[in-house]
């Protein structure tokens, strides 16, 4: 018991002696400045204001800074006020050496530790840093000296403003964790020929109602009428056949040297690679779905951004990933998924229209945690018991094991991730993921391959892992429901088969992308 004692004690010292030494300097400049920037920060008003400045001066990008470092303010506020201050009962400092001028008009009453304001402080900086370097070089410089402020008008101790400062950063990163930023947009590949379809003068584009938010579909499809006026745009309905309508599209584009229009999710979006690659006619990709992902990584925002794109004639090449199996080939232009994943995806496309999409990911999450079982899963003749095989088409830049974005969309490879099962997976899983540890973790694997074979020895029986069917849900393949192994490839979820290549074709796509 010692040597705690003697630790807590010459903590006590420590913290004191600062705080006299802040208290006994003189800080040019600090006193008409520092103590009015303590009472702004009050409630958070100053960050409230600096979110507006940046939500109207920033752009998309200030608008997404700003909203990140509100929720990790919030995040980082709601752990001080109802677990930090709780549970430790500070007196605050004695104000006898600190000079009447610093000091605050109302001195604050609650425990002393840790220090609320610094907290916030941090976690809007660290937030807005996640999404914008820029503005999160603009704020970290007020958040110190917010920080600070609270020693120098002597309402906190320095480490009541450490532990703060700690805690707003780690809820920052907890939020970046759940919801991971926008990564930044991949570099520009060599341009390549494209038609410049002036007013969309031979582009045919299929716009899938059947998938993405439906009330938004068929204005999006307007959109893309309204911005290019002699394009051909098919809107499809459920009872219609898409590859059909893709393919039709895609030789009526070829035969007037045009190009593909597609507005969808990203299993329409592949949908309609497959038809592009065939023709050999370009691709122009209209975000319309759930997510984008392919869309965004195009830096391809807006129906007007693609627009734009294939009004200039502005296009690159892409590499695509191609999944071969006993039924044929398909191509992969985001991700392919065994294990957790796929079962997570059609558990969240069950509840999504009750719920919300987010709402049911976090229900969907805690399903598959509770129910799933890993999937016994041959990777290049090596077998092993897996919670999720993961493959991006292209290396994918990350925070944990979530993908965000891709930087180069031609570097020829497979990103492989897998994370593996045994005696208590879920808990060192659990563990690993909540502790940030995970990609450290002797549970996960990763590389970077250009093929990779995989056989499933059990694929087709009820029992051969992954989740059993939410509700008591049936359904035909392909389906959100049943059992068995399923994968995911774009987002869409289907029966696993018993054997399957992945591989890649190298700059294989021409697509329309952003300047």
């Amino acid at each position: 018991m010692t040597q705690p004692w003697r630790a807590a004690g010459a903590w006590r010292q420590w913290d004191r002696a600062v705080f006299a030494g802040v208290a006994g300097r003189h800080w040019p400049g600090a006193e008409p400045v520092l103590p009015k920037l303590s009472h702004a920060a009050n409630h958070g008003r100053l960050w409230l204001a600096a979110a507006g400045v940046m939500a109207v001066a920033g752009g998309r990008e200030g608008r997404r800074a700003a909203a990140r470092g509100l929720g990790s303010m919030a995040l980082a506020s709601l752990t001080v006020n109802t677990v930090g201050k709780g549970t430790v009962g500070r007196t605050r400092p004695l104000l006898d050496a600190v000079p009447v001028i610093r000091r605050l008009h109302r001195q604050p009453v609650t425990s002393s530790f840790p220090s609320g304001h610094a907290a916030s402080a941090a976690a809007f900086a660290a937030g807005v840093a996640a999404e914008s370097g820029t503005w999160g070089t603009v704020v970290a410089p007020v958040a110190a000296s917010v920080a600070f402020s609270r020693v120098y008008t002597g309402v906190h101790y320095p480490s009541d403003v450490l532990v703060g400062c700690a805690l707003g950063i780690g809820a920052a990163l907890a939020l970046r964790a759940l919801r991971p930023p926008a990564g930044p947009r991949p570099t520009a590949n060599r341009p390549v020929p494209a038609p410049a379809l002036e007013a969309g003068r031979g582009l045919h584009v299929v716009v899938n109602t059947a998938s993405g938010p439906p009330p938004l579909l068929t204005p999006t499809a307007n959109r893309v009428r309204a911005a290019l006026p002699e394009a051909v745009v098919v809107e499809r309905t459920e009872d219609e056949d898409l590859g059909q309508l893709m393919e039709t599209a895609a030789k009526a584009a070829r035969d007037a040297d045009g190009a593909l229009g597609v507005c969808g999710g990203d299993g329409t979006v592949a949908l309609a690679a497959d038809a592009a690659l065939r023709h050999n006619v370009p691709l122009a990709v209209f975000p319309g779905g759930t997510r984008n992902h392919f869309a965004l990584d195009l830096g391809l925002a807006t129906v007007e951004a693609t627009a734009d794109a294939v009004r200039a004639g502005r296009a690159a090449r892409v590499d695509v990933a191609r999944r071969t199996d006993a039924s044929g080939r398909s191509p992969i232009l985001n991700t392919f998924s065994i294990g957790s994943y796929p079962d997570l995806v059609r558990v969240r496309e069950r509840w999504s229209r009750r719920v919300g999409s987010w709402p049911a990911s976090v229900l969907a999450a805690v399903h598959v945690l509770r129910t799933c079982s890993p999937v016994t899963v041959e990777i290049n003749g090596r077998t092993r018991d897996v919670w999720l095989l993961f493959a991006g088409n292209c290396r994918y830049s990350s925070w944990g094991l979530a993908p965000v974005r891709r930087r180069d969309l031609t570097d020829g490879l497979l990103d492989v991730r897998i994370v593996d099962g045994g005696r208590f997976a879920r808990t060192r899983l659990v563990g690993a993921a909540l502790t940030g540890v995970l990609t450290s973790s002797p549970i996960y694997t990763e590389a970077t391959v250009r093929r990779l074979r995989i056989r499933l020895p059990d694929a087709g029986r009820p029992d051969a892992g992954g989740c059993p069917p939410a509700d008591g849900a049936t359904g035909p393949p392909g389906s959100a429901a049943g059992p068995g192994v399923h994968l995911a490839c774009d987002g869409e979820v289907s029966p696993a088969p018993a054997e399957l290549l992945l591989d890649k074709v190298p700059g294989g796509l021409r697509v329309y992308r952003a300047a």
